[in-house]
């Protein structure tokens, strides 16, 4: 086992076993304080779980990353699974916990606020959950009492509220987030001595919503396709989410059987000459006398001037451009802030209650998410060490090429067919977003 004293959460934690069997695990309470006494499960009590048989986690059990493999091939890589244990690392009432969304809007988010509070107050008797307003970022914020010029919003402010599930009981019919989210900006040290001068014990951030994500953009493109339809040489025009990755305009485009064209990312175009997309328009036009294109924010930068390319958002990320005029001006974003639908409600539940029994069991720097259909806990570094794209020689990708009968805009010497397998997204939809 790589750990030490005092393993980095940022470094991997490696068991390995016999027949090439590797655990990439997530780091516990217990590789840095030896000792720590534990408690019976307060579900072994609890009448709601009663009935169910073997429902307690097995302290070895391990999801596979891959699930095809050859009978030649060594085990492979797993990761912990997800789930209550027999014994936990906090007493229901030693339990401080608070609950904080960053980044992006997704749908979901209250959901999830919802389970957790509710996971932890039904399922472990806590009754001190905290919820920070206004993400990491606002930790910062101009004009409080304690810093005029910067001061601290979060926890320094006392711009916090007590969740209990009365307060949270209808959040999941809402979009955004209850508790406000910002981008970047954050200082984690003063952070961690907030956490620790308050006693908190349990920090859970999530983020989630691809379901819902695909099933929204439906109705812009379903708008769009009406909209075409209803004039001569029109083109319906939907720009989704993607900044680097086109997963949510792949899978939109293979839902809708609308749409003529997906630009993304991860698959360069060019507009002029033979095999261009300006020659795909043109013929579609001619034929059909309408078309729906439904394009990745990202896509297509590498056509565009380099003026902008150095300047970032908060939280770092490029400023992206239009590409051309055929473009609309600003991207919208509504996919972002609807309601979860009943598919990511349930997804939301199962994601919220495993981080929840995780916390108690005393995992830590770990993301819930699912793993060849099953919920694991996969670490921090697995989650960070790349993006996650479309690969474009997938068998995915093929199938979208073959509803819409768009060309690959590949030019002739182009070859990225070097894998004759292709490759598959390795983790699921993760919890992080």
């Amino acid at each position: 086992m790589a750990s030490a004293a005092l393993p980095e959460i940022s470094k991997p934690k490696i068991v390995d076993g016999p027949g090439g069997y590797v655990l990439e695990d997530v780091p516990h309470l217990t590789d840095y304080i030896p000792d720590l006494p534990t408690y019976p499960n307060p579900l072994q009590d609890n009448p709601a779980y009663s009935v169910v048989k073997q429902y307690f986690v097995h302290v070895d059990d391990s999801v596979p990353q891959k699930v095809v493999v050859h009978k030649d091939d060594p085990k492979g890589i797993h990761f912990r699974r997800a789930g209550a244990r027999q014994k936990v690392y906090f007493h229901s009432d030693d339990v401080y916990a608070c609950i904080v969304t960053c980044g992006g809007l997704c749908p979901g988010l209250n959901t999830v606020i919802r389970e957790i509070v509710c996971g932890l107050h039904h399922m472990y008797g806590v009754k001190k959950v905290l919820g920070i307003d206004g993400g990491y970022n606002g930790f910062y914020a101009k004009n409080t009492e304690l810093d005029p010029e910067g001061g601290y919003k979060g926890f320094y402010a006392k711009n916090t509220v007590y969740l209990n599930p009365k307060v949270v009981n209808d959040i999941h019919k809402r979009g955004g987030t209850i508790l406000g989210t910002s981008r970047g900006g954050h200082d984690t040290s003063k952070i961690v001595d907030s956490i620790q001068d308050r006693g908190i014990n349990q920090v859970i951030d999530k983020s989630f919503g691809f379901d819902t994500a695909v099933e929204e953009a439906q109705r812009a493109i379903n708008a769009a396709h009406v909209e075409s339809e209803s004039f001569e040489n029109c083109i319906g025009l939907v720009k989704l989410m993607g900044r680097y990755s086109g997963f949510i305009a792949m899978y939109a485009t293979l839902a809708s059987r609308d749409v003529d064209c997906c630009l993304i990312p991860e698959s360069p175009f060019y507009l002029e000459g033979p095999g261009g997309l300006f020659e795909y328009i043109e013929k579609r036009l001619k034929e059909d006398g309408h078309m729906v294109i439904v394009i990745a924010e990202g896509a297509g930068q590498e056509l565009l001037s380099q003026s902008i390319q150095s300047t970032t958002d908060a939280s770092g990320n490029k400023l992206l451009q239009d590409v051309g005029l055929w473009i609309s001006q600003n991207p919208t974003y509504m996919i972002r802030a609807v309601p979860s639908n009943a598919s990511d409600n349930v997804y939301c539940t199962l994601l919220a209650q495993s981080a929840v029994h995780g916390a108690m069991a005393g995992y830590t720097g770990f993301t819930s998410g699912l793993v060849n259909g099953r919920h694991a806990y996969i670490p921090f570094n697995r989650i960070i060490e790349k993006q996650n794209k479309v690969v474009i020689t997938d068998r995915m990708w093929a199938r979208l090429l073959s509803s819409t009968n768009q060309p690959s805009f590949l030019r002739p010497s182009t070859n990225l067919l070097s894998n004759e397998n292709g490759s598959q997204k390795s983790l699921d939809k993760k919890v992080t977003h």
